[in-house]
């Protein structure tokens, strides 16, 4: 058990690592930021194998997505059952019974005591993309306006990207996107765009969206949907204050405008709730999910309002989405995630890793800021806490180090480590993993 974890029999990367690493560009693109060498061979619960037999304490859960952990023998058996019966047939033409049943579960799941559909699809941008078409085909194209959030990131197709906000690089050289997109400013009070402080703002965050963009610049007749992520993921794990989300719902209805949920990553109990939105005792119009819904495989669902899940016959679908192994295995995580208790694991978690760090913070000059709920934690480092200059170099030296010393974790925003294991994980191991986290952060402080 944890005696031996995290096991470095190699200074990774090993040899067989270097290998693979070395025909790696040869044969794949190189649109992509690995974090660290590692290559993995096998995962069980929260650890990650590298083809050098290192083992590795998985602060990661494959960005968000091995909820359950890694070879979960539920979820191993779940697609092992259905594998053996069919691996396809399209639910855009046909139907199975995988599909139906995941269905009837996820809608149980999702916030909102109102009738629902679902539409399936591979993945969160697919999900994404389906809200807006959805939203728009709602109105009839009246409304064809859509609001997102700067430091937002909702996928990287033509249209998920047009609502994303969080990097340049992801943008640059594919534009113009789809119309009619605007972006406002996102409820970071750590870095507050207009240089306030919480709770003295009285919330003109929210003021500035309806004075400026629906009385001045957008009219709120023609604005169909508001996208948002509840935390914001790769903006930098970011939590709103405790009302916002309350008074961004009280402003759609206002002006009549749908609230479309990005639970891509936030969601299937990372915050120990089902979605992230409902700490904020509040129902969205459309939610979309993906990432941990099916413990690894392909899957992304969109749920609405069943009057706004309306798109005529024809008007949108998806050869892949719903596969039926794909179902067989959300269907395992969400009864995993049920009878193992794994939403009161991520709060109970989540409150004594965040208790933690925050001593950390009292502790070193370079911790400005620590959030999240759940297992969705983001450690902001920063030069000095009064000038609040990101650190992104210590923080690319600290993921650097733990993964040298058996944790893999990586960075979010500019410079904020990201804490997101499986919801599995004991507590034991995860504050073996603080403390490797704390003695690499050291070291960086002390060079």
């Amino acid at each position: 058990m944890l005696t031996h974890y995290p096991k470095i029999v190699v200074e990774p990367p090993g040899p067989k690592a270097l290998k693979i690493i070395s025909e790696d560009s040869n044969f794949l693109m190189q649109s992509f930021i690995r974090w660290y060498p590692l290559v993995i061979e096998k995962g069980y619960g929260a650890i990650v194998v590298d083809v050098d037999g290192n083992e590795y304490i998985d602060l990661n859960a494959g960005i968000a997505v091995c909820s359950i952990g890694h070879c979960h023998p539920r979820l191993i058996e779940a697609i092992e059952k259905q594998a053996r019966k069919f691996q396809h047939y399209s639910i855009t033409d046909f139907l199975y019974e995988p599909a139906v049943t995941l269905a009837r579960e996820i809608i149980k799941i999702t916030p909102g005591n109102y009738s629902k559909k679902v539409f399936y699809s591979n993945s969160g941008a697919e999900a994404i993309e389906a809200s807006m078409k959805i939203a728009r085909g709602y109105f009839k194209g009246l409304r064809p306006y859509i609001i997102s959030y700067i430091g937002s990131f909702h996928g990287r197709t033509f249209g998920a990207l047009s609502l994303t906000s969080s990097k340049p690089i992801q943008k640059k050289w594919f534009y113009p996107f789809v119309p009619c997109i605007e972006h406002i400013p996102y409820p970071y009070c750590y870095r507050c765009p207009w240089r306030q402080e919480y709770p003295s703002c009285n919330y003109y965050c929210i003021e500035f969206i309806d004075e400026y963009y629906l009385q001045k610049y957008i009219p709120p007749d023609e604005v169909c949907a508001i996208v948002a992520e509840p935390i914001q993921g790769e903006g930098g794990y970011i939590v709103p204050p405790p009302d916002y989300w309350i008074r961004i719902k009280r402003l759609c209805e206002k002006y009549g405008i749908l609230l479309i949920d990005d639970e891509v990553q936030a969601g299937m109990g990372r915050t120990g709730k089902w979605f992230s939105i409902e700490h904020w005792n509040i129902s969205p119009d459309i939610i979309a999910i993906a990432k941990g819904v099916a413990g690894g495989l392909p899957l992304g669902v969109t749920v609405g309002r069943e009057e706004i899940m309306s798109l005529p016959r024809g008007a949108h679908a998806s050869t892949f989405g719903g596969n039926p192994i794909s179902c067989a295995a959300a269907l395992a995580v969400i009864n995993v995630v049920r009878d193992e208790g794994l939403l009161e694991n991520s709060l109970r978690l989540g409150e004594k890793t965040i208790k933690r760090l925050n001593e950390l913070m009292e502790k070193y000059e370079v911790i400005g800021d620590v959030r999240g709920k759940g297992l969705m934690i983001g450690v902001e480092l920063v030069k000095n806490k009064r000038s609040k200059e990101p650190a992104v170099k210590e923080m690319e030296e600290v993921v650097l180090k733990c993964f040298k010393k058996g944790v893999v974790v990586i960075g979010a925003g500019k410079s904020t480590i990201r804490i997101a294991p499986p919801l599995i994980i004991t507590e034991e191991l995860l504050m073996k993993a603080i403390d490797i986290i704390e003695e690499s952060l050291r070291e960086v402080v002390n060079r």
